[in-house]
């Protein structure tokens, strides 16, 4: 459904299309939602597929895609992080993965949050002593590493486990995250009491100390179910036009966390069919688990099956319990979603009342909706990035966050008002072009800039130059003595001002401006890292893992290929004479 503008109002899907077009052409009988949206209505757009199933994949691709403005939307899809354990190595590496599986090993997730994750791996290690040390030390294998002499790390590193006794490690930690954690406290208590009749009192207490990991994480994961070996538990509450679903991961009879999502629904979106939008869009780009256990049921019930049974390969069930242990879980992810949209509820309204002060302290003509917050962060100039943190109603918008790496080679180092001209420039030239009318809800009410008169007058420049004058600029700046309560603010040919110590809407300031500055430092250290570890080979086309390896096996280091010379780079084994003239040129290019 397209209004006067061309702009999508609606998706939705139908086995039979002129009924449901039918429907909508009667004058009576429709919601204020369907009404509103009929009467906005100046055009359609109908595009058919092969089966109702891939319509339904294809009505969720264009919701989250186009957010069209009466469809249900949910509004946090993110990837979830898995643990992943690599089979292709002698001795494999236990470590964090997000995205796609595209290494082959074993995978075990989701985790509801990169914490959850970070500390299950921090308590295997303990357990199972599985590396988490780069390859290249491995292949060294002539020092272990520090994690070794802590007991977390069995070492092979420094030469000090077999292939066979780390193989039966691996195991262990499969067994365990499948869920046979029982088995393996038994067989940890069993070499424990061994090594304690034999006098092995230190290997003893290292066993001890295994077995307290194991059943801390234990106690630590809450629910446990004994009759749900893999389920996603999902619980629906709703307070009139807003709306909370709590999602339990059970995988292996654990529980790997759980997670809050708050779709975007209408007062008369059923529950059926808020359910069924939530399930289809959050699917869409995950591995359906072989059984979700639903607080209610999901409309096109079906379809939804068929749908989540193609994605996976494998049967799987939407069941709605009565009774036992699936109602008792079930409760409680309705209780955890009831209890999370009060708080966020009480949140908005806080939220609410601060960007109205805001307005006022500020005299902005209206209420900010999205606040962009802009900052750099450098050392000397140095891998400099300009970081944009966004605030709205209801608070920091995390994932509307966007970080610029500077490019331009001919500001100063240290030059930070050049630096703020970049990426204001960079990033309004690109909002002109993907959202020209406004309709994207993605131009901000409001600018606040970390820097005082220059910054500011620097950033109202751009601005004027790219055509763009009705955006409200604040520059905030540290103030007297660079105290935090002395700020001083700055807008565009006006005077400086600044806030009473005690003003809340200072201190919301305050906290957005932080929250650039932690954004920004953490972009900046994140590639000052890659920096440091990066390959002088990374840069060239064409050389995969295989071409390093021989080139670095041949030369020895990075530095050596790029000072080779061409004679040299052609007799490593792998490299053609094309390829070798490719790798000089580029070295040589660069000098």
């Amino acid at each position: 459904m397209l209004d006067n503008q061309a702009r999508v109002l609606y998706v939705g899907k139908a086995r039979r299309l002129k009924a449901r077009v039918l429907n909508y052409t009667r004058h009576s009988g429709h919601s204020s939602r369907i009404a509103r949206m009929i009467s906005e209505t100046v055009d359609m757009m109908v595009l058919t597929t092969e089966t109702e199933t891939e319509a339904l994949l294809l009505e969720q691709n264009l919701i989250k895609q186009l957010k069209p403005k009466y469809n249900v939307l949910l509004r946090d899809d993110k990837s979830f992080p898995y643990i992943f354990i690599s089979n292709e190595h002698d001795f494999p590496r236990i470590e964090k993965h997000r995205g796609a599986k595209l290494k082959k090993g074993f995978y075990y997730g989701p985790f509801a949050s990169a914490g959850a994750v970070n500390r299950t791996i921090n308590t295997l290690q303990k357990i199972f002593l599985l590396r988490s040390c780069s390859d290249r030390e491995v292949e060294a294998g002539n020092r272990p590493c520090l994690n070794y002499h802590m007991k977390r790390c069995a070492g092979p590193c420094g030469g000090k486990v077999t292939k066979e006794d780390y193989a039966e490690l691996v195991n262990s930690a499969d067994d365990f995250l499948k869920g046979r954690s029982t088995e393996i406290q038994e067989m940890l208590a069993a070499k424990m009491e061994k090594a304690s009749a034999e006098m092995e009192f230190e290997k003893a207490a290292g066993l001890r100390d295994r077995i307290r990991a194991l059943t801390n994480i234990q106690s630590s994961q809450g629910i446990n179910p004994k009759s749900i070996p893999e389920a996603d538990i999902i619980g629906l509450h709703r307070d009139g036009a807003h709306a909370c679903i709590q999602v339990f991961f059970i995988r292996g009879y654990q529980n790997w966390g759980n997670k809050d999502f708050y779709p975007r629904i209408n007062l008369d979106n059923s529950d059926e069919e808020v359910l069924e939008a939530f399930v289809g869009q959050f699917y869409s780009n995950k591995e359906p688990p072989k059984k979700i256990i639903s607080s209610h049921p999901v409309e096109n019930h079906d379809l939804i099956i068929n749908f989540l049974t193609e994605k996976s390969g494998k049967k799987v069930d939407i069941i709605i319990p009565r009774r036992g242990e699936k109602f008792d879980i079930v409760s409680s992810a309705i209780r955890n979603a009831r209890e999370s949209l009060g708080r966020k509820l009480e949140q908005a309204a806080t939220q609410k009342n601060l960007l109205i002060s805001l307005g006022v302290s500020l005299n902005l003509n209206s209420i900010p909706n999205r606040i962009e917050i802009y900052d750099n962060s450098h050392i000397q100039g140095s891998d400099a990035v300009g970081a944009m943190v966004v605030a709205g109603p209801e608070g920091m918008e995390k994932n509307e966050y966007r970080k610029f790496n500077i490019k331009n080679e001919k500001l100063i180092p240290g030059d930070d008002v050049g630096m703020m001209k970049e990426v204001i420039t960079r990033r309004f030239k690109r909002l002109i072009v993907e959202d020209q009318d406004r309709s994207l809800g993605k131009w901000p009410d409001l600018i606040l800039i970390d820097g005082g008169a220059g910054q500011i007058s620097a950033v109202s420049e751009t601005m004027k130059s790219l055509g763009i004058l009705e955006i409200p600029l604040v520059g905030v700046a540290k103030g007297m003595d660079r105290d935090q309560g002395k700020e001083e603010f700055y807008k565009p040919g006006e005077p400086k001002f600044a806030l009473k110590r005690n003003d809340p809407v200072l201190y919301f300031i305050q906290r957005m401006r932080d929250e650039a500055h932690r954004f920004a430092i953490g972009a900046h250290r994140a590639k000052r890292s890659k920096q440091v570890t990066a390959n002088p080979l990374d840069g060239i086309s064409g050389i995969g893992s295989k071409r390093k390896k021989a080139l670095l096996s041949h030369f020895g280091s990075g530095k050596a290929v790029k000072r080779a010379s061409l004679a040299d780079l052609k007799v490593v084994d792998g490299i053609s004479k094309a390829m070798a003239e490719k790798i000089y040129g580029y070295f040589n290019e660069k000098h």
